[in-house]
């Protein structure tokens, strides 16, 4: 009998890449989006169901599941990759975004899990996938508010598998770091571009914006890397928790879990130009 996934945020990106590949190996596909109305490929693929999910909807998620269980009968893997990021300024950034990004984020995907979570226990067995990022290993400026949605999901992951076993239920997280070829850049930029610049930090985020640079024109991964580890650690049948899914962000991931606090934080504020700024007198004086 052939498994079925489903997958949030398909209409672009990783969740896109994913579907067609969950589809290629044979899976039935439960492919959502917020505007499936607009969807002109993934539709015409054999075993995929496209349909209406937003995670700031709940009444569409707990259709789409439905939905879903309708079509092919179970569930057997959930990926949950919906989301986005916000770059800026967290001090010029509106409290109605920061709630956005924490909804959608964090919020979306614990509506979704928390949909499916019956009909995992039911069938006491179910994988759940959550599409974390390296942003959720270690923070980095411009991005407050989306490392720290990301780290809410790493933490609700962690503790979330711990009782999830208890039903034989894997919950594994994926974690990504710049990958061509996505949308989620786009949508950054876009974002960005409605934040205001104060002043006092022009110098700090015209250093960044340099470093930000550095590393996109460094990306090799694509969207496709990234969906077949989505696939691997779905299907390897281990317990394993976390998957780092591109090269570009490795160094940083063992720098924050495998090196010391002092040396970590070194390394971090070398590459942004936190203390170039005299502000230790400041700091002695007070």
């Amino acid at each position: 009998m052939k498994k079925t996934v489903v997958i949030t945020g398909c209409s672009s990106g990783f969740g896109r890449a994913a579907a067609r590949l969950f589809a290629w190996e044979g899976w039935n596909v439960v492919a959502t989006m917020r505007r499936p109305e607009e969807e002109r490929d993934l539709n015409t693929l054999p075993n995929v169901l496209v349909t209406r999910l937003d995670v700031q909807d709940h009444g569409s998620i707990a259709s789409a599941v439905e939905a879903g269980i309708a079509r092919f009968g179970r569930i057997d893997v959930l990926v949950n990759n919906a989301g986005f990021g916000l770059f800026g300024l967290f001090e010029a950034t509106p409290p109605e975004k920061v709630a956005e990004q924490f909804d959608v984020n964090v919020f979306g995907v614990m509506a979704v899990t928390r949909a499916i979570l019956p009909h995992f226990r039911e069938n006491k067995e179910g994988v759940i996938l959550n599409v974390s990022s390296g942003a959720g290993v270690f923070a980095l400026p411009m991005l407050s508010l989306y490392c720290a949605s990301k780290f809410a999901l790493e933490g609700f992951s962690e503790a979330l598998s711990y009782e999830l076993a208890s039903q034989c239920i894997v919950v594994k997280i994926v974690e990504p770091g710049g990958v061509l070829g996505t949308g989620f850049g786009r949508r950054s930029d876009a974002e960005a571009a409605r934040t205001a610049v104060l002043p006092d930090y022009a110098s700090f985020v015209a250093r960044t914006r340099e470093v930000f640079a550095g590393l996109r024109a460094a990306r090799l991964a694509t969207e496709d890397h990234v969906a077949q580890v989505i696939f691997d650690a779905a299907t390897d049948g281990t317990d394993q928790l976390r998957y780092v899914a591109t090269e570009d962000i490795k160094p940083l991931v063992m720098a924050r879990r495998e090196t010391g606090e002092q040396g970590y934080m070194a390394l971090m504020r070398s590459r942004f130009g936190a203390g170039e700024v005299p502000c230790g007198k400041v700091l002695e004086d007070g």
